[in-house]
């Protein structure tokens, strides 16, 4: 029959979990807040426009960076390569519904994001 660990050893296994979260905190491929804050703001209509679409292709357009440059130190993530691939198509759509309905700020958020086309 297995015995149950002593009790130090339980606490010992926590005290060095609770050591490696501090040192080694967890990594996030999302944006930050000032990072979020500062795509938003040159493509907002008013003070808590999140929802309009040159908005939303500002938004993806800095995870897009982001995402980017974690992959050229991580060439073998395929799973973030994937969300990448994802992300790009969800702008193209955007950006070709913005197309359709106004051409204009199509045209305007195109240059502000210095995106090809």
């Amino acid at each position: 029959m297995v015995s149950s660990p002593p009790k130090e050893f339980l606490s010992y296994k926590k005290l060095i979990t609770i050591t490696l979260r501090i040192i080694c905190p967890p990594i996030t491929m999302s944006l930050t807040v000032a990072a979020k804050k500062t795509a938003i703001k040159d493509f907002v209509r008013n003070a808590k426009d999140t929802g309009s679409p040159e908005v939303q292709v500002a938004i993806m357009t800095a995870r897009i960076k982001d995402i980017t440059s974690h992959l050229e130190t991580h060439p073998k993530d395929i799973h973030s390569r994937r969300g990448l691939l994802l992300l790009v198509g969800k702008r193209r759509r955007l950006l070709n519904y913005l197309k359709r309905k106004d051409e204009k700020l199509y045209t305007t958020t195109i240059e502000k994001l210095d995106l090809r086309k």
